[in-house]
């Protein structure tokens, strides 16, 4: 049974690949950065509840970011793919290639 929560109105499961939209303020400048990849676990109870994704990038390194779920600079989540799971975290990714 995979974990399901809902992060800014929209609902994810562990093992999606979802995209992360943040507001990075920068000086004056605000800007949208996007985080992509998979939804690798969700862990605690509001209102501390957060959610791992990771995504693999350049010269196959793997990058992970925790996101609090009510931080106010994620600006939005949306679910690229649906890829059903089997367990409720996903942390044997990290030695596969």
């Amino acid at each position: 049974m995979a974990i399901t929560t809902l992060i800014k109105g929209t609902k994810v499961t562990v093992g999606d690949i979802i995209v992360v939209h943040q507001e990075i303020k920068e000086g004056e400048k605000v800007r949208t950065q996007v985080f992509e990849g998979r939804l690798i676990g969700i862990r605690g109870r509001e209102p501390n509840k957060t959610f791992t994704v990771r995504k693999i990038a350049s010269m196959n390194i793997g990058v992970e970011r925790t996101f609090p779920v009510n931080l106010p600079s994620i600006t939005g989540v949306e679910v690229k793919k649906q890829i059903p799971a089997r367990r409720a975290k996903l942390y044997y990714l990290r030695g596969q290639k």
